[in-house]
């Protein structure tokens, strides 16, 4: 399976998508702030990352600006999950490459599941 690497900063919310993710057979690893998403995404290599926007320090934005110069790692497939709702941002990430910019409070968990399975089978 996959190693899906979760950006968030709202812990119960990281921790379930982590239980959903793991459940299903990937390997997951959590990251609370952009930093330590970088370092994870580096360290680990993933095939998938899971970006909010809204985290502290540095937003989701600015670490996929950042994520597509790393060259080991740029190519790395993205999915914006934000409830940030706004036209300019979501036209932002998918101009950085972002594969899909969900909003949470749309989807249930399973549906993300679902769509997570689509992305990780192309």
């Amino acid at each position: 399976m996959a190693k899906i690497l979760v950006i968030e900063d709202e812990r119960m919310l990281a921790d379930m998508y982590a239980d959903k993710f793991g459940g299903a057979g990937h390997k997951v690893i959590l990251a609370v702030d952009a930093e330590s998403g970088m370092v994870q995404a580096k360290k680990e290599k993933p095939e998938l990352i899971i970006l909010d926007i809204l985290l502290p320090k540095e937003d989701g934005i600015s670490f996929l600006g950042r994520l597509r110069k790393e060259s080991d790692i740029c190519s790395t497939m993205v999915i914006v999950f934000s409830n940030y709702d706004v036209p300019e941002i979501k036209q932002k990430a998918k101009e950085l490459g972002a594969v899909d910019y969900l909003i949470k409070t749309n989807y249930t968990p399973q549906e993300i599941m679902e769509k997570v399975s689509v992305y990780l089978k192309k």
